[in-house]
Protein backbone atom coordinates (compact mmCIF):
# COMPACT_ATOMS: atom_id res chain seq x y z
CA UNK A 1 0.00 0.00 0.00
CA UNK A 2 1.41 3.46 -1.29
CA UNK A 3 2.41 5.93 1.42
CA UNK A 4 2.04 9.31 1.39
CA UNK A 5 5.05 11.92 3.56
CA UNK A 6 3.99 14.82 3.84
CA UNK A 7 7.56 17.21 4.60
CA UNK A 8 8.66 20.21 5.31
CA UNK A 9 11.70 21.74 6.71
CA UNK A 10 13.43 24.76 8.78
CA UNK A 11 16.86 25.82 8.03
CA UNK A 12 19.72 28.02 8.96
CA UNK A 13 18.84 29.88 5.71
CA UNK A 14 18.02 29.75 2.30
CA UNK A 15 21.59 30.11 0.79
CA UNK A 16 23.81 26.94 -0.90
CA UNK A 17 25.53 26.28 2.85
CA UNK A 18 22.40 26.49 4.38
CA UNK A 19 21.53 23.10 6.54
CA UNK A 20 18.06 22.13 8.03
CA UNK A 21 17.65 22.41 11.35
CA UNK A 22 13.93 21.18 11.61
CA UNK A 23 12.79 18.12 9.64
CA UNK A 24 8.89 17.23 9.95
CA UNK A 25 6.47 15.15 8.00
CA UNK A 26 3.34 13.32 8.53
CA UNK A 27 3.08 9.87 6.85
CA UNK A 28 -0.69 9.03 5.40
CA UNK A 29 -2.05 5.07 4.69
CA UNK A 30 -5.43 4.44 4.12
CA UNK A 31 -6.46 2.32 6.73
CA UNK A 32 -3.51 3.42 9.20
CA UNK A 33 -2.67 5.96 12.05
CA UNK A 34 -1.03 8.96 10.58
CA UNK A 35 2.60 8.58 11.66
CA UNK A 36 3.75 12.00 13.22
CA UNK A 37 7.63 12.64 12.91
CA UNK A 38 9.01 16.30 14.29
CA UNK A 39 13.09 16.96 15.32
CA UNK A 40 15.03 19.26 15.84
CA UNK A 41 18.46 19.29 14.78
CA UNK A 42 21.80 20.78 15.42
CA UNK A 43 23.69 22.64 12.43
CA UNK A 44 27.81 23.99 12.44
CA UNK A 45 26.52 26.81 9.74
CA UNK A 46 25.08 29.32 12.19
CA UNK A 47 21.06 30.09 12.17
CA UNK A 48 21.27 33.59 10.06
CA UNK A 49 19.04 36.27 11.95
CA UNK A 50 16.61 36.61 8.58
CA UNK A 51 15.56 33.17 9.21
CA UNK A 52 15.41 32.96 13.15
CA UNK A 53 12.95 36.00 12.28
CA UNK A 54 10.58 33.13 10.27
CA UNK A 55 10.57 30.35 12.12
CA UNK A 56 11.66 31.21 15.65
CA UNK A 57 14.18 28.67 16.33
CA UNK A 58 17.07 29.74 18.20
CA UNK A 59 20.48 28.41 18.42
CA UNK A 60 19.83 27.42 21.98
CA UNK A 61 16.83 25.02 20.88
CA UNK A 62 19.10 22.69 18.90
CA UNK A 63 22.17 22.90 20.71
CA UNK A 64 23.31 19.43 22.17
CA UNK A 65 20.21 18.10 19.65
CA UNK A 66 21.66 14.80 17.37
CA UNK A 67 22.66 16.26 13.20
CA UNK A 68 20.13 15.59 10.74
CA UNK A 69 21.02 12.65 9.95
CA UNK A 70 21.65 11.21 12.94
CA UNK A 71 17.26 11.56 14.05
CA UNK A 72 14.98 9.27 13.88
CA UNK A 73 13.03 11.25 11.28
CA UNK A 74 15.94 10.85 8.73
CA UNK A 75 16.18 7.00 9.29
CA UNK A 76 12.71 6.62 9.05
CA UNK A 77 12.68 8.72 6.01
CA UNK A 78 15.18 6.74 4.40
CA UNK A 79 13.13 3.58 5.08
CA UNK A 80 9.98 5.22 2.99
CA UNK A 81 11.99 6.45 0.01
CA UNK A 82 10.65 3.84 -2.34
CA UNK A 83 9.02 3.87 -5.91
CA UNK A 84 5.87 3.04 -4.82
CA UNK A 85 5.52 6.28 -1.76
CA UNK A 86 4.92 9.60 -2.84
CA UNK A 87 6.78 12.84 -1.86
CA UNK A 88 4.43 15.65 -0.97
CA UNK A 89 5.95 19.44 -0.38
CA UNK A 90 4.82 23.27 -0.77
CA UNK A 91 7.55 24.36 -2.80
CA UNK A 92 9.51 20.83 -3.05
CA UNK A 93 12.86 22.29 -5.22
CA UNK A 94 13.32 24.03 -1.63
CA UNK A 95 13.20 21.10 0.90
CA UNK A 96 14.69 18.25 -1.76
CA UNK A 97 17.67 20.83 -2.38
CA UNK A 98 18.15 20.93 1.73
CA UNK A 99 17.58 17.15 1.92
CA UNK A 100 19.95 16.35 -0.73
CA UNK A 101 22.78 18.26 1.29
CA UNK A 102 21.76 15.57 4.04
CA UNK A 103 22.93 12.62 1.43
CA UNK A 104 19.02 12.32 0.78
CA UNK A 105 18.13 10.61 -3.05
CA UNK A 106 14.68 10.85 -3.78
CA UNK A 107 12.90 7.28 -5.24
CA UNK A 108 9.93 8.38 -4.52
CA UNK A 109 6.80 10.17 -6.89
CA UNK A 110 6.71 13.96 -6.18
CA UNK A 111 4.01 15.83 -5.84
CA UNK A 112 4.50 20.04 -5.75
CA UNK A 113 1.61 21.30 -4.07
CA UNK A 114 2.66 25.10 -4.78
CA UNK A 115 3.17 24.19 -8.72
CA UNK A 116 -0.10 22.31 -9.24
CA UNK A 117 -1.78 25.07 -7.00
CA UNK A 118 -0.61 27.80 -9.59
CA UNK A 119 -2.16 25.27 -12.02
CA UNK A 120 -5.57 24.56 -10.83
CA UNK A 121 -5.69 27.63 -8.92
CA UNK A 122 -3.78 30.04 -11.91
CA UNK A 123 -6.06 33.42 -10.75
CA UNK A 124 -5.39 33.20 -7.35
CA UNK A 125 -3.04 36.93 -6.65
CA UNK A 126 -0.64 34.40 -4.58
CA UNK A 127 0.21 30.28 -4.11
CA UNK A 128 1.81 30.52 -0.54
CA UNK A 129 1.12 27.55 1.70
CA UNK A 130 -0.03 30.43 4.74
CA UNK A 131 -2.28 32.53 1.92
CA UNK A 132 -4.22 29.22 1.07
CA UNK A 133 -4.51 28.95 4.81
CA UNK A 134 -6.39 31.97 4.98
CA UNK A 135 -8.23 32.06 1.28
CA UNK A 136 -9.79 28.73 1.79
CA UNK A 137 -10.85 29.07 5.92
CA UNK A 138 -8.10 26.10 6.58
CA UNK A 139 -7.23 28.18 10.32
CA UNK A 140 -10.82 26.87 11.06
CA UNK A 141 -9.68 23.53 10.96
CA UNK A 142 -6.77 23.41 12.11
CA UNK A 143 -7.08 23.18 16.01
CA UNK A 144 -9.52 19.97 15.52
CA UNK A 145 -6.94 18.63 13.41
CA UNK A 146 -3.73 19.29 15.67
CA UNK A 147 -5.57 17.96 18.67
CA UNK A 148 -6.27 14.84 17.15
CA UNK A 149 -3.01 14.40 15.55
CA UNK A 150 -1.10 15.43 19.03
CA UNK A 151 1.02 18.75 17.13
CA UNK A 152 0.88 22.09 18.06
CA UNK A 153 0.02 25.26 15.47
CA UNK A 154 2.72 27.63 14.97
CA UNK A 155 3.30 29.51 11.05
CA UNK A 156 6.66 29.04 9.79
CA UNK A 157 6.84 26.02 12.05
CA UNK A 158 7.72 22.83 9.83
CA UNK A 159 5.31 20.38 11.90
CA UNK A 160 2.70 23.64 11.76
CA UNK A 161 3.10 23.95 7.95
CA UNK A 162 3.02 20.41 7.72
CA UNK A 163 -0.65 20.57 9.15
CA UNK A 164 -2.24 23.05 6.81
CA UNK A 165 -0.32 21.59 3.91
CA UNK A 166 -2.26 17.93 4.86
CA UNK A 167 -5.70 20.59 4.94
CA UNK A 168 -4.75 22.23 1.73
CA UNK A 169 -4.21 18.98 0.13
CA UNK A 170 -7.53 17.57 0.42
CA UNK A 171 -8.87 20.87 -0.84
CA UNK A 172 -6.46 20.80 -3.84
CA UNK A 173 -7.41 17.13 -4.58
CA UNK A 174 -10.66 18.11 -4.73
CA UNK A 175 -9.84 20.85 -7.30
CA UNK A 176 -7.95 19.06 -9.28
CA UNK A 177 -10.58 15.88 -9.52
CA UNK A 178 -12.86 18.97 -10.64
CA UNK A 179 -10.62 20.19 -13.49
CA UNK A 180 -9.82 16.70 -14.67
CA UNK A 181 -12.68 14.30 -14.14
CA UNK A 182 -12.10 10.44 -15.17
CA UNK A 183 -8.54 10.45 -13.69
CA UNK A 184 -6.66 9.47 -11.08
CA UNK A 185 -5.95 13.17 -8.57
CA UNK A 186 -3.29 11.95 -7.32
CA UNK A 187 -1.03 10.99 -10.26
CA UNK A 188 -2.58 13.85 -12.23
CA UNK A 189 -0.72 16.16 -9.29
CA UNK A 190 2.35 13.99 -10.44
CA UNK A 191 1.77 14.92 -13.87
CA UNK A 192 1.61 18.42 -13.51
CA UNK A 193 4.71 18.74 -10.55
CA UNK A 194 6.91 18.28 -13.67
CA UNK A 195 4.49 20.12 -16.16
CA UNK A 196 5.72 24.38 -17.06
CA UNK A 197 3.29 26.89 -16.20
CA UNK A 198 1.70 29.67 -18.74
CA UNK A 199 2.60 32.77 -16.80
CA UNK A 200 -0.69 35.32 -18.16
CA UNK A 201 0.58 38.64 -16.75
CA UNK A 202 3.98 40.02 -16.31
CA UNK A 203 5.05 40.44 -12.00
CA UNK A 204 7.62 42.74 -12.58
CA UNK A 205 9.98 45.35 -14.89
CA UNK A 206 8.13 47.58 -17.15
CA UNK A 207 5.74 45.26 -18.63
CA UNK A 208 4.52 44.77 -14.72
CA UNK A 209 0.24 44.06 -14.39
CA UNK A 210 0.47 43.69 -18.55
CA UNK A 211 -1.02 40.88 -20.42
CA UNK A 212 1.59 38.41 -21.29
CA UNK A 213 0.22 37.85 -24.94
CA UNK A 214 -0.89 41.45 -25.47
CA UNK A 215 3.09 42.48 -24.79
CA UNK A 216 3.54 39.88 -27.45
CA UNK A 217 2.11 41.52 -30.40
CA UNK A 218 3.16 45.20 -29.16
CA UNK A 219 7.04 44.42 -28.53
CA UNK A 220 7.80 41.19 -29.67
CA UNK A 221 11.28 42.42 -29.86
CA UNK A 222 11.69 43.04 -25.98
CA UNK A 223 10.02 39.19 -25.22
CA UNK A 224 12.92 37.77 -27.67
CA UNK A 225 15.96 39.84 -25.63
CA UNK A 226 14.13 38.09 -22.49
CA UNK A 227 15.18 34.91 -24.02
CA UNK A 228 18.74 35.41 -25.04
CA UNK A 229 19.90 37.93 -22.88
CA UNK A 230 17.99 36.77 -19.28
CA UNK A 231 20.29 34.02 -18.10
CA UNK A 232 17.86 33.92 -14.93
CA UNK A 233 15.07 33.68 -16.31
CA UNK A 234 12.24 31.79 -14.70
CA UNK A 235 11.40 28.63 -16.37
CA UNK A 236 8.15 29.15 -16.73
CA UNK A 237 7.83 32.53 -17.68
CA UNK A 238 10.52 31.16 -20.63
CA UNK A 239 8.15 28.62 -21.72
CA UNK A 240 5.11 31.29 -21.55
CA UNK A 241 7.28 33.53 -23.56
CA UNK A 242 7.77 31.17 -26.52
CA UNK A 243 4.47 29.80 -26.54
CA UNK A 244 2.96 33.44 -26.39
CA UNK A 245 5.63 34.45 -29.34
CA UNK A 246 4.48 31.71 -31.29
CA UNK A 247 1.09 32.55 -30.98
CA UNK A 248 1.55 36.17 -32.03
CA UNK A 249 3.21 34.98 -35.42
Amino acid sequence: MAKYILLDTETTGAGEGDRIIQLGYFVLSPGEAVEVHNDFCSSEVPIGFGAMEVHNITPEMIEGKPTCVETAAYRRLLELNTPDNYMIIHNAPFDIGMLEKEGFALKMQLIDTLRCARHVFADEEAHRLQYFRYRLGLYKLETEEAKSLGVEIKAHDAIGDVLTLKLFLTELRKAVQEQFPGGNPVEKMVELTTQPIFVKTFRFGKYKGRDLADVAREDAGYLRWMLTGMESLDEDLRYSINRVLGNAL
